[in-house]
């Protein structure tokens, strides 16, 4: 019999529904139940595509047992993080607060009313290697409830007391402007700190990616041209497109690298991850022009049009790691499989290349990577390394083809705004950067969808949709994620109405999310249900923090459109998270960027011309192709109306498309150099702005 999820829109709710576990939904029924009831709460929060999440699942709430332990002693809650933020933000940092780590499966038992007393992540169902049972924990828990009740009460007291408090009120901050600027090189030298010189990323194993600092690095190299902090970036980026970690057939990252040379994978791949990922090797190639950094980046980005994506234009949120009852079955070899696909010669030369084997390298099976560059098997093979590409190319497709007959990964359908946001600024780089339209009408088209299908009766932003379905107020994530998706989106084609839907976001973040006493942004507006702790969003997770996501949008809007009042709220939100930033600079990457943008030199680029093709003009002058680091950017094309902004009225005044049809504009901290005429002057412009401050060439021929 189905439990208490059977109606829910969350597919991580819906795996739930059957189990023998008495399952509510976070509402009201569950906590009057317990109160009248008399009984703690369990919450179980986790998400679709969380391979220990299905382990506890399996082994626990499949278990009649365990099963008839929670019916009978708790009302059992469960929630999927990704659906609400919210609470799994305040119940993270309980469990932090408990245990001293965190992650999901998270398991946290409360009062009726909502107080976290006892908590963990994930439990054997029976005593295991040292680990307790949670056979074990539900009789302690039930234990404590009954006879230790006001210990329990008063450790739940303590518990809200903390999250309750503003900790960041009562640390030192950086005084003023110059010490806030300091900020970003403090980071990177922390980064520096615990980087892997070898295999790249940061820290040993489990590996995660960190999107967010690997762009923060590239920042910080083109404003300083330090070549330690662009090798940090780009030896990461190559091991890990080297590794296990990539999808070689398909494209596309799993979400991290149990070990430390990003060869075995958690096997669950998430849209943020590919969308903040395919926008790093776009700016890396930007920078040096290697094939390799475009090739992961388109084919990540076709990953995701392919596999991804919702015939209307949405991004789906993720696949599991799981099928077939196995943990990256899907995604797994052997020399025989290849063989049957590939034939003996083929085979033979392609796992060597991929580092197939007999053994294998997980589980008996072998997780395709590069062990040492393609190239370099072609002398060995007796081939020209261009031969050799293409018949590598053809094996890869014949395979993906043999792989797309296998069971696949269960599907995360429903589509969140806030990573569906990330994903369109990566579209918008991407169709921008390297003149595909496919990739900007992909952008496009998700942003349509947002603004279509993601709106309530009034017009208000929603956060998820599914089975038709659109559900909860937008959350700071949400709408700071699609405001620089917004402005990427307005920064890769010039369609103005992308500017104002940008405004839009912003003014909802400015009149919903601010903090006028302490400054910054809470995570949550008051349309949103009332918790235990109203949060601000200021560490990035697996996600750029919101409130890192809302500065940067607003210093980004600030510049193009002229509005001190974004820029305002932006340097109040940066100053309020100075602590965090000094205290924790590994998980302040987007507000560290927002600060970069708001102190450093950040120039305001406009393009005007008359009469040539925009699309020309645009390729000719270079102003996608190259990186620019922190930057806004605006084009316009006279006479053509077109649709105009007005919000971009000030940032255009008095700037002509001068005599020789084409003009460049560059304005810095209030200050504008001499106009520059003319297409061949205009691309060299663009190439000085293309180069590091500290006067190291760009590695490579950058862009082309």
């Amino acid at each position: 019999m189905a439990n208490h999820l059977a109606g829910a829109l969350s597919p991580y709710l819906l795996q739930h529904a059957g189990n023998p576990v008495d399952w509510y939904p976070w509402g009201a029924e569950a906590f009057e139940k317990a109160l009248r009831e008399d009984k703690p709460v369990f919450l179980s929060i986790g998400y679709a595509a969380c391979h220990w999440c299905h382990v506890m699942e399996r082994e626990s709430f499949e278990n009649e047992r365990i099963a008839e332990m929670l019916n009978e002693h708790f009302v059992s809650v469960k929630v999927d993080r990704e659906e609400r933020p919210d609470i799994d933000a305040v119940y993270m940092e309980a469990v932090q607060a408990i245990t001293g780590s965190g992650g999901w499966p998270m398991s946290v038992f409360l009062t009726p009313d909502q107080k976290p007393f006892f908590a963990g992540t994930y439990f054997p169902p029976q005593r295991r290697g040292g680990m307790p049972g949670f056979d074990e924990i539900l009789q302690a828990v039930s234990d404590a409830w009954k006879s230790r009740r006001e210990e329990a009460i008063r450790q739940a007291d303590n518990l809200v007391s903390l999250l309750q408090a503003d900790a960041l009120a009562r640390l030192p901050a950086a005084k003023d402007r110059a010490e806030l600027a300091q900020l970003p090189a403090a980071a990177a030298e922390a980064l520096n700190g615990s980087f892997d010189p070898h295999w790249g990323g940061f820290g040993g194993a489990p590996k995660f990616p960190r999107p967010v600092d690997l762009r923060l690095l590239l920042r910080l190299w083109h404003r300083s041209g330090e070549a330690e902090l662009f090798e940090m970036a780009t030896t990461t980026l190559d091991r890990m497109a080297a590794g296990g970690i990539y999808d070689h057939l398909g494209g596309g990252f799993h979400r991290y690298s149990t070990d430390a040379r990003w060869l075995v994978p958690h096997f669950e791949k998430m849209l943020y991850d590919n969308a903040l990922l395919a926008t790093c090797y776009l700016e890396a190639w930007q920078i040096t022009g290697r094939p390799g950094y475009q090739r992961v980046a388109r084919e990540t980005l076709d990953y995701v049009l392919r596999d991804m994506t919702d015939e209307r234009g949405g991004f789906y949120s993720s696949e599991d790691a799981d099928s077939e009852g196995e943990e990256g079955r899907f995604y797994v070899w052997t020399p025989g499989e290849i063989q049957e696909v590939l034939g003996r010669q083929r085979a033979e030369a392609f796992s060597r290349v991929y580092g197939v084997s007999e053994r294998g390298n997980f589980e008996g099976r072998s997780i395709l990577n590069l062990p040492r560059p393609a190239a370099a098997w072609a002398q060995e093979f007796g081939l020209d390394p261009d031969q050799l590409e293409r018949e590598l190319d053809e094996s890869r497709a014949r395979l993906l083809a043999a792989r797309c007959r296998r069971v696949r990964p269960f599907r995360d359908d429903k589509v969140l705004t806030g990573w569906n946001g990330l994903a369109i600024e990566a579209f918008a780089l991407a169709g921008a950067a390297l003149g595909e339209a496919r990739y900007l009408e992909a952008a496009a088209r998700a942003a349509e969808f947002l603004d279509t299908f993601l709106r309530d009766h009034q017009g208000r932003l929603l956060h998820c949709r599914r089975a038709e379905q659109a559900s909860h107020p937008a959350y700071l994530e949400d709408h700071a994620a699609l405001a620089c998706g917004l402005v990427g989106l307005y920064e890769a084609s010039f369609d103005e109405r992308w500017i104002d839907a940008a405004i839009a976001e912003a003014d909802v973040i400015l009149a919903e999310f601010v903090d006028p006493q302490q400054g910054g942004f809470y995570a949550t507006s008051a349309r949103h249900q009332r918790l235990i702790a109203r949060k601000k969003d200021l560490l990035d997770s697996a996600v750029p923090s919101g409130g890192g996501l809302a500065a940067a949008a607003l210093v980004r809007l600030g510049k193009l459109c002229g509005r001190d009042d974004y820029r305002d709220a932006a340097q109040r939100a940066i100053e309020a998270a100075a602590p965090v930033m000094q205290r924790a600079p590994q998980a302040s990457g987007q507000m560290l960027a927002a600060l970069d943008m708001l102190v450093g030199k950040t120039p305001e680029i406009v393009l005007v011309a008359g009469g040539e093709s925009a699309q020309a003009l645009l390729a000719a002058s270079g102003i996608h192709r190259r990186y620019l680091g922190s930057r806004v950017m605006a084009y316009r094309g006279l006479p053509d109306a077109g649709r105009r902004a007005s919000a971009l009225e000030g940032l255009f005044r008095g700037k002509s498309q001068g005599p020789l049809g084409a003009r460049l504009h560059v304005c810095e901290n209030a200050t504008c150099r001499a106009p520059i005429d003319g297409l061949r002057a205009i691309a060299a412009a663009i190439g000085d702005l293309a180069t590091p401050r500290g006067a190291t060439p760009a590695p490579g021929d950058a862009g082309e």
